[in-house]
């Protein structure tokens, strides 16, 4: 069997991630209207507890009181309901402290309360605890040039590994990526007789398989990737033809990277709907293998469903929720983008209404092989699950033995957002802003305000244009 290696983090496990000792979290899902909870602001150097519990008499009570004998002294409290889970329904309250306490008192706190709450996350608000993010577009300048892996730079295991010329090659085309800046028009690749064979071969062995094995959504973008684009077997297309084409699709764009970025700039990049695509291609004497990403992988695997709206909200989703988190937390992110970007499959219904299981995953989609094995009777699959996927293993240099299995696209980002929502430790929320191209970050009470009431505006507008039409 032949394969694509081509995985977006390949270099992920070797990465060292460390948790830290007090926890900063405050709960927030765009998903659900805005309300009390959010009145607490965050300009004042103060701690927060968030905990969650079961709607029964005395529940509150109890944690309140144990607070209360701990010594804390507290200045806000605010909750919401949770929605009910069979018989039993939750109430989720964000408190604030007068002042800050140390990491050890709260720790403690937070071990004592675990035992009345079905959920306890404690956490403080200084700036320089959050990882640093980009806020704006042009600030992914600042790390495109930090790649892991690849690029110029080859393993001796790699099938070009002995071959001057094509390693020369690499070096080029890297140094084309290495001078980018955002905003410069992506340059063209003039690509060798040998690089549009390599690529002809995998086209015409994926593109047949794709009626049958790819999702629907997949299936209905190609044909204009081929149309507009110029897709086709004797052509390797250019990244700016494809970035322009994103752009009046779905708002996303392409980004010539020079090799592996590590998890976290990777994720940060698709906040801003930016995707970081090589340009270089596999050596010839193994078409449908790769160990790394090449355009092949890019181009054929990510790129087509990034032209879905559904899709390229989904991806943004997982990209917004890598902005601030901790290494712990990008390490379960990037897991769950392993198990639904690049290896994911989704349900579909035939025209005859029956229920089948097709691929939407890039590593999939761009591997003839794994394509055919991934549909087969040889793995097993599971329903879609981030907090069952973030903690799931897998091998990096061979088929996967699981596979998830999301309902669609819409509730694959709804799972995603409440997966996030529950495990953030950064005691903010963000929102993109499509007209600037930056990230605007809401940490404070005006600014959450501000924003309800841009919403509401637009939502009266909605209902008065909807009144009009009955």
């Amino acid at each position: 069997q032949t394969r694509c290696m081509a995985f977006r983090f390949l270099k992920a496990g070797s990465l060292a991630y460390r948790t830290t000792a007090l926890r900063r979290c405050f709960i927030c899902s765009f998903g659900q209207p805005l309300g009390g909870e959010f009145q607490m602001g965050f300009e004042a150097a103060r701690t927060a507890l968030h905990f969650r519990v079961k709607d029964e008499v005395g529940s509150l009570k109890k944690v309140l009181d144990l607070i209360e004998k701990d010594g804390f002294n507290m200045s806000d409290i605010h909750s919401r309901p949770m929605r009910s889970s069979g018989s039993s329904a939750e109430y989720e309250f964000d408190v604030q402290f007068a002042e800050s306490y140390s990491a050890e008192k709260l720790d403690l706190l937070q071990g004592q309360l675990s035992s009345l709450c079905s959920l306890v996350k404690v956490y403080g608000t200084r700036d320089e605890d959050i990882p640093w993010f980009p806020k704006k577009i042009s600030d992914l300048d600042k790390f495109a040039a930090k790649t892991l892996d690849a690029g110029a730079e080859l393993e001796s295991d790699h099938p070009g590994f002995k071959d001057a010329a094509y390693r020369q090659r690499r070096c080029d085309i890297v140094d084309i990526a290495k001078k980018y800046k955002h905003g410069d028009r992506i340059p063209r690749i003039s690509y060798t007789e040998d690089e549009i064979k390599t690529w002809g071969v995998c086209y015409s062995h994926l593109r047949n398989l794709y009626s049958s094995h790819a999702c629907r959504q997949m299936n209905e973008v190609f044909p204009l990737l081929e149309k507009y684009c110029g897709y086709n077997e004797k052509n390797i297309p250019q990244l700016e033809d494809i970035s322009t084409f994103l752009k009046q699709a779905t708002g996303f764009s392409l980004r010539p990277v020079q090799g592996l970025l590590s998890p976290r700039d990777f994720l940060n990049g698709l906040a801003f709907r930016v995707f970081h695509s090589t340009q270089y291609i596999r050596h010839h004497s193994k078409p449908l293998y790769t160990p790394e990403p090449d355009c092949v992988h890019e181009l054929m695997g990510h790129v087509p469903l990034f032209a879905n709206p559904s899709f390229a909200e989904f991806s943004q989703e997982i990209g917004l929720a890598s902005l601030g988190a901790t290494d712990e937390e990008i390490e379960e992110l990037a897991t769950v983008y392993w198990f639904t970007v690049e290896f994911g499959l989704c349900k579909e219904v035939t025209q005859d209404g029956k229920e089948t299981v097709k691929a939407f995953g890039a590593g999939l989609l761009s591997s003839f092989g794994e394509l055919e094995y991934c549909l087969s009777d040889k793995p097993t699959l599971k329903p879609f699950e981030p907090a069952v996927a973030a903690k799931t293993k897998y091998p990096i240099t061979e088929y996967q033995p699981v596979y998830f299995v999301a309902d669609s696209f819409e509730s694959a980002k709804l799972k995603v957002r409440e997966f996030s929502r529950t495990k953030q430790s950064r005691p903010f929320q963000v929102m993109y802003n499509p007209y600037t191209q930056s990230v605007e970050v809401l940490n404070t009470k005006q600014k959450i305000l501000d924003k309800m009431r841009a919403t509401n505006i637009q939502a009266e507008f909605l209902r008065e244009t909807l009144a009009s039409l009955i």
